[in-house]
């Protein structure tokens, strides 16, 4: 069986971080090592994370200053905890899991992604599921990242609004394929979208070049069945996708022409089999 380590971050999060963490360090196939990134917490946060890290030698915690809240520091904070483990000259590991401090596991999840992706070396990405639906995408939480494939055409996130999708976009375009493990399963303590009310979901798919009726084919399908963020989230969604003005630089800056082209066209293909195979079955 393959080998992982976790990340995790947070802030403010005294009433979540232990139980997080805990339930990490529980799993059948446990991390090698957990690195956590508190991002400048004004609670007992900072307490917590000393107190677990004394009793377990896996646990490293990067603490950050107190800059505000700002949800665009979460790549940066998964960047530091890459680069400690480099620095460090930590274990290397098949896979690295991306956590958050709110997030919740059943004991035999890692063992059941990395079932998976040990199988299939073409599976980049990999994430279980906290519901009965469908996704065709692997979840941010939860997340299994193959390290061979990340270190060759990545390195680090891109520290640019749509990480956590231009990654998933990345490894189709490099021949590799994602997968949604739905016998893995997963649980948050808060409601999806509680801090940044979607700003992220509309305006990353203009930094990435999404195509616009995948845009509004998504908008529908989110705003009929209220899922994964509810119907106001899908109108917010909407409403950013078609109000963003990005940047020339920085983290609100679009990507590479060559990525958003790849990534419409791969979209365009999809509209037009499904256009197709609607045709055929009418």
């Amino acid at each position: 069986m393959g080998s992982y380590f976790a990340i995790v971050t947070c802030r403010n999060s005294e009433n979540e971080i232990e139980n997080a963490i805990v339930s990490l360090l529980k799993q059948t196939i446990a991390p090698k090592y957990v690195i956590v990134v508190d991002d400048g917490s004004t609670d007992s946060t900072y307490r917590i994370l000393e107190g677990l890290k004394s009793s377990n030698n896996r646990l490293y915690v990067i603490t950050n200053p107190d800059l505000g809240y700002d949800i665009g520091r979460v790549v940066k904070n998964w960047n530091s905890a890459i680069s400690l483990a480099r620095n460090l000259n930590l274990e290397n590991t098949d896979y690295h899991m991306i956590s958050t401090d709110d997030t919740h596991y059943e004991e035999s999840y890692s063992e059941k992604i990395m079932h998976k992706m040990d199988s299939d070396d073409k599976i980049a990405i990999s994430s279980g599921n906290y519901d009965n639906y469908s996704y065709s995408t692997p979840h941010g939480a939860g997340r299994f990242v193959r390290n061979s494939f990340f270190e060759e055409f990545l390195h680090l996130y891109p520290e640019k609004m749509g990480y956590e999708s231009v990654i998933l976009q990345m490894s189709l375009y490099h021949g590799f394929r994602n997968l949604v493990n739905n016998n893995a399963r997963f649980s948050h303590t808060r409601q999806l979208g509680a801090n940044h009310h979607f700003y992220e979901f509309g305006a990353s798919m203009r930094t990435l070049g999404y195509h616009p009726l995948f845009v509004l084919g998504r908008f529908v399908q989110c705003f009929a069945t209220g899922l994964p963020m509810g119907r106001i989230g899908a109108v917010q969604m909407l409403y950013h996708y078609l109000s963003y003005k990005p940047k020339q630089v920085g983290y609100d800056s679009m990507y590479d022409p060559e990525i958003r082209k790849a990534i419409r066209t791969r979209q365009k293909t999809r509209i037009m089999e499904l256009l197709r195979l609607r045709n055929t079955n009418a």
